[in-house]
């Protein structure tokens, strides 16, 4: 008679604490890790991992699925990359809480910040729920392919409370602070796992205007971080510009003191005018002091993908250009493979609101071709203008060509952020700071232009073993990174980690094999709305709550994930 629900024998286990890899037995019962090592029980079902890496599930707390949990039960790109769980509602944005009259702004805001198709959101949103805790139990009796953990977003609660007010960025009143506060102490109370706002000029709904959080006043942030005092759990996610960096930064000390929770601050080189080593080493400094303060950090370039079945391509805003736009696929590449199209387009200006993202470009010095697998730290002398100037020809008209690369569905790559030397040593130095911890990939956004859920596979496979261009990281560390330190991080204490009474949500991995595929365009969202996709080989299952959800690559019919409710303080 099994003893055992399942047993992962033999495999090469990194068990997210850090220590080496070492060879062992995993046996689950009833969604638990029961026993590690040499099992001499049986299991009902029993997979053989012999040359495999088994890790804890991996647990990413930086997505945007507020929409797609509410309409699909796979939490796809994140699903192909081992992440057993999700933490969504980051950057202040999200759909609760709300009422009837501003579902339309709440749909234009996510769509402008996050890139998500406003005529998607439209017609996957069900809007069966109007409070935050309305909100969590519409997905609680939802299941998933992973378990999925949802914080409050700012920008949805100062609008509920403030009405057109919050949206224009008026100030908060004083009663408006102590209803944002009640109502952030009752989502805490229900299981949000926290709350999240942003403070950029980056974040801007589809029309143009910035985010209802902007300039929040000390009272409004301090007010809402009191509430998780009050109930004694939450963290905090912000984005900021930092444009006055001292001021701006005592702002987040004092709501980390109010709360007594952490929080975690987005940081990237690039995204600030004043240094990422500067945001870096004032989180340091807070940390020292006793403040728990960290920087979320990427593996690697965060990145605009650009093609004819992207949202962007270098040549959106020509007119000759947008004249096709609109036509098939196969119709607009036959089209702009007219010379004379050709000819026109070249000589045509860049329109205004495109010229910063042209400008990045860098005459093609910044746009590399996307290869299969990608190549996330690509040399300089493989640019495109590179490339172009070695063969004699104009970059520009070398960059149109490569557009028509594969009957028009190739992807060109522009890093924007954590690429500014042509390398990722910065990225390195992030990823080992003690302050630090593994966000920022966005899964479930950007979905037109960006595609960083990889960014986990990233992690084990660039740093892990191919790095070329500089050292690499120990496996042990990359999967601690983004196992047990993303888990606490959000004060997920049951999961991160191979142990005895832990959540049994595990990776089996073929390491020697593990790659990120190239992305690629797929029409799944509500309405066929248009979204990137990206895959990956190499795992070889992925097993949640016990139960196995993906087999190399592919699901299985079982759906054991569900919502995560933080409703207990740590002890």
């Amino acid at each position: 008679m099994a003893q055992h629900d399942l047993v992962v024998r033999s495999g090469s286990v990194i068990d997210g604490t850090g220590q080496p890899a070492f060879t062992a037995d995993v046996a689950i019962n009833d969604g638990q890790i029961t026993e590690i090592g040499h099992i001499s029980g049986k299991g009902r079902r029993e997979v053989d991992a012999d040359g495999a890496l088994v890790t804890p599930g991996f647990v990413d707390i930086h997505t945007h699925y507020d929409g797609q949990a509410t309409w699909s039960n796979r939490m796809s790109p994140s699903s192909h990359h081992g992440v057993t769980t999700v933490v969504m509602g980051n950057c202040g944005v999200g759909f609760a809480p709300v009422r009837p009259t501003d579902h339309d702004l709440l749909i234009e805001l996510m769509e402008g910040v996050e890139d998500i198709p406003g005529v998607a959101l439209a017609e996957g949103l069900s809007w069966e729920w109007e409070s935050f805790p309305d909100y969590l139990e519409y997905l609680s009796k939802r299941q998933f392919d992973m378990d999925v953990g949802a914080q409050l977003p700012h920008a949805a609660l100062r609008v509920y409370v403030m009405g057109q007010r919050g949206a224009d960025r008026e100030p908060a009143t004083a009663a408006d602070v102590v209803e944002m506060r009640r109502l952030t102490e009752q989502a805490m109370r229900a299981g949000a796992l926290g709350f999240t706002s942003s403070r950029t000029l980056n974040h801007r709904s589809v029309r143009g205007e910035p985010t209802p959080t902007l300039q929040a006043e000390y009272d409004e942030l301090v007010g809402m971080a009191s509430a998780l005092q009050a109930v004694g759990r939450g963290v905090m996610e912000m984005i900021s510009d930092f444009d006055d960096l001292d001021a701006e930064f005592d702002l987040l000390k004092s709501m980390v003191r109010s709360a007594g929770r952490p929080m975690s601050i987005s940081l990237a080189q690039g995204i600030g005018d004043h240094g990422w080593r500067k945001v870096l080493n004032k989180i340091e400094g807070a940390s020292n002091s006793g403040l728990a303060m960290r920087g979320q950090v990427a593996p690697r370039p965060i990145g605009i993908l650009l093609g004819l079945t992207a949202t962007l391509a270098p040549f959106t805003t020509r007119p000759s250009f947008s004249e096709v736009a609109g036509l098939p696929l196969a119709e607009r590449a036959v089209a702009l493979a007219d010379p004379a199209r050709k000819a026109r387009i070249l000589a045509e200006q860049t329109g205004p609101g495109f010229m910063r993202l042209f400008r990045l470009m860098d005459e093609g010095r910044k746009i590399w071709l996307m290869t299969d697998p990608p190549n996330y730290e690509p040399d300089p002398a493989d640019s495109l203008n590179a490339q172009a100037l070695r063969r004699g020809v104009d970059p520009w008209s070398y960059i149109y060509d490569a557009l028509l690369q594969s009957d028009g569905k190739a992807l060109l790559y522009t890093p924007f952020a954590n690429y500014a030397e042509n390398n990722l040593d910065c990225c390195r130095d992030m990823i080992l700071h003690k302050d630090t911890v593994m966000g920022l990939g966005d899964g479930g956004a950007h979905v037109g232009t960006i595609c960083d859920a990889s960014f986990i596979t990233s992690l084990l496979t660039h740093w892990g073993r191919d790095r070329s261009r500089g050292e690499g990281i120990d496996l042990p560390t990359l999967v601690k990174c983004q196992t047990q330190d993303t888990a606490r991080a959000v004060d997920l204490t049951d999961r991160g980690t191979l142990q005895p009474g832990m959540r049994a949500d595990l990776n089996i991995i073929d390491f020697d094999n593990l790659n990120v595929r190239l992305p690629e365009m797929v029409n799944d969202l509500p309405a066929g709305g248009a979204r990137l996709q990206q895959r990956a080989d190499g795992y070889a299952m992925t097993i949640v709550h016990g139960e196995p959800t993906y087999v190399d690559g592919d699901a299985t019919d079982a759906l054991p994930g569900r919502l995560v409710r933080k409703t207990q303080a740590e002890g």
